[in-house]
């Protein structure tokens, strides 16, 4: 029987072999263009959103190309965009400034870079998680496409990482090993603000729900497991019941870079359901060892490798990447094809196009 995308993708996600390996690959803006050119399809959402714009953008692409997934979010409220302050330089409601640099913006100025009390974190105008136009497209998309695709709702950036870009990083993670008194008082103002816009995801049909922070580098850990499970741990737990407090069968996936294995338990323990980004070139990720250890108590989502076959490889190669992703773990359900992030711009739209034909024709089950 053919399914929905959104069948397919509950059926994977509880554990069950759907007809297809469902697909949720996203990317940045550039490959969007040439794409757009590519598939002869002019007008495209791009979301004003500072946390999660290329989880929530190029949805009329990426369905076209064949997505079973279409992601929602947060944008920047009506009164308040992201304004460009002079010529390449940018501010979002946040108050957080970039500069655009190449295909990428950086950060070059954070509002609270020189907090050191409560009360610098008092005095900071946090954004309203249901300030007037937030959800304006959100609700649009779901309309849309509810129906039929399965909803993301896009949540990344929890805690620990809208912290730091509120501070900078390296003060960020100073303080915390100092253990400052306003450091936790930021990530649970961030962290309330992420409820709050969760519990709106949820109201709008997301059958997914997105969380995550990056804590990992290739090699290991960005803070010690110990200091995660310190401060972390329990602020995480929190947003995940108030979450599936609002929709007991909501599930909820964890996004971070890099190595994470020493935390993966715990994540499953405080209620998540789905394991990203999976980035096969990290230390301890390897996505056959994950699947094997804990593929009866989790999902995966995401795997392949952009960071050397996808962009690098020949087509060849990105085929053999495919199928290995789909071997190592979509047998028996539980697995969700992507890359271990966006595509970026150094892959040819020629390779993606290719990811999701071998998907299509490769992922049929019964998997070989």
């Amino acid at each position: 029987m053919v399914m929905t995308p959104k069948e397919r993708v509950l059926e994977a996600i509880n554990f069950r072999e759907p007809d297809t390996v469902p697909i949720f690959i996203t990317v940045t803006p550039q490959v969007a263009e040439k794409l757009s050119v590519f598939l002869g399809i002019e007008n495209y959402t791009l979301a004003d959103s500072p946390l999660s714009q290329n989880r929530i953008s190029f949805h009329e692409l990426m369905v076209e190309l064949g997505n079973d997934i279409v992601g929602i979010g947060a944008c920047s409220p009506r009164n308040e965009p992201t304004r460009e302050i002079e010529r390449g330089i940018y501010v979002n409601e946040w108050k957080v400034k970039y500069r655009k640099i190449g295909y990428y913006v950086e950060m070059i100025d954070h509002p609270l870079a020189h907090a050191e009390h409560v009360r610098d974190v008092d005095n900071f105008p946090f954004p309203e998680p249901k300030a007037a136009g937030r959800f304006t497209l959100a609700e649009q998309v779901a309309s849309k496409y509810g129906s039929r695709y399965a909803i993301c709702g896009d949540l990344e950036c929890t805690i620990f990482e809208t912290s730091w870009y509120l501070t900078g990083m390296e003060k960020f993670l100073m303080d915390l090993f100092m253990e400052k008194e306003y450091v936790f008082t930021l990530m649970d103002r961030v962290m309330e603000y992420n409820i709050g816009v969760g519990r709106e995801l949820i109201r709008l049909g997301s059958d997914i729900i997105w969380v995550g922070d990056d804590m990992g580098t290739q090699q290991g850990m960005l803070i010690s497991p110990e200091m995660w499970r310190k401060h972390i741990k329990e602020r995480l737990r929190t947003v995940i019941r108030e979450l599936k407090g609002e929709k007991p069968d909501i599930k909820i996936a964890y996004h971070s870079c890099g190595s994470y294995f020493p935390i993966i338990p715990e994540l499953i323990e405080v209620g998540v359901d789905i394991l990203n980004a999976l980035q096969p070139k990290a230390k301890d990720m390897d996505l056959g060892r994950l699947k094997r250890m804990f593929g009866d108590r989790a999902s995966f989502f995401g795997g392949m490798d952009i960071q050397k076959t996808i962009p690098f490889g020949t087509e060849e190669e990105v085929e053999r990447e495919v199928k290995r992703v789909i071997r190592s773990a979509a047998k028996g359900g539980g697995y969700i094809l992507a890359g271990a992030h966006n595509i970026q711009p150094d892959t040819s739209v020629e390779k993606l196009v290719k990811i999701f034909e071998v998907a299509k024709s490769y992922g049929k089950y019964p998997i070989d």
